[in-house]
């Protein structure tokens, strides 16, 4: 007889994104199956506005075909697997969207990082001083804390990696991140936060739990949690930080 599948969840992530895949696969329950879409987005130089900009239209034009083409294998849940600025214009027009993502997936759940990061701080005890890692330059930053001000959370300080281009997103290695760690920890932050799906993050974050005593966020993971939690599907386990030890 084939296993039982407790839940499908469906994936999707840019074609540059060489990351989330792994990550998440290293995330999946007994029981889960992962299943990956990719949005097409080309490797534009993200050093000005025009070029950010033209990754964000690029993924905003080729989620819909990506919906539907992941819909083919009947996924629970569709999962957006990017940054949560990629879709966010605001509080209202975020619930609009999702609204049209979900008519797109045929009525299924559709989360975004935007959904995840906000219970993710809810769950943890309805935190609201952030340090925010991202992969970016300084413009994608401003982008980013755009997102956490709309939502009403404090930016005590983000910080860039510097990623020039969406593939070079995912050559981030364990020390750029541990500075990056150190230099948004400051005393009165109550969470850090890491944007970007395409750093491979998830498992330096849960150390970094550790020697900061205080709660490390990576964007996969917390997408991934979230997407669970969504299914009902309430494993806790070791090795991926607090948040998995919360229902």
């Amino acid at each position: 007889m084939p296993p039982e599948i407790r839940a499908k969840i469906g994936y999707i992530v840019p074609s540059t994104n060489t990351t989330a895949q792994t990550e998440i696969d290293d995330l999946r329950p007994s029981g889960v199956t992962n299943h990956i879409a990719r949005m097409t987005i080309r490797n534009s130089l993200m050093v000005e506005q025009p070029g950010f900009d033209q990754v964000l239209e690029d993924m905003r034009a080729s989620v819909a075909p990506s919906i539907l083409s992941l819909c083919t294998a009947d996924p629970d849940i569709v999962t957006i697997g990017v940054s949560p600025e990629a879709f966010w214009t605001g509080p209202e027009n975020q619930a609009k969207l999702i609204t049209e993502f979900e008519q797109e997936a045929g009525g299924r759940p559709v989360v975004t990082s935007a959904d995840a990061i906000t219970a993710a701080l809810e769950q943890l005890g309805s935190l609201s001083r952030v340090g925010v890692i991202t992969p970016y330059l300084q413009l994608g930053d401003d982008t980013v804390r755009r997102f956490f001000d709309d939502r009403g959370y404090e930016v005590i300080a983000i910080e860039g990696m510097g990623a020039e281009t969406p593939a070079s997103i995912a050559e981030i290695g364990p020390e750029e991140l541990r500075a990056t760690v150190n230099a948004v920890n400051k005393q009165d932050i109550e969470v850090i936060i890491q944007v970007g799906t395409n750093v491979a993050m998830s498992r330096f974050a849960a150390a970094a739990e550790l020697f900061l005593d205080k709660p490390v966020l990576s964007n996969n993971a917390v997408l991934y949690w979230h997407a669970l939690r969504r299914l009902g599907v309430n494993d806790q386990f070791a090795g991926f930080g607090r948040l998995f030890h919360h229902l």
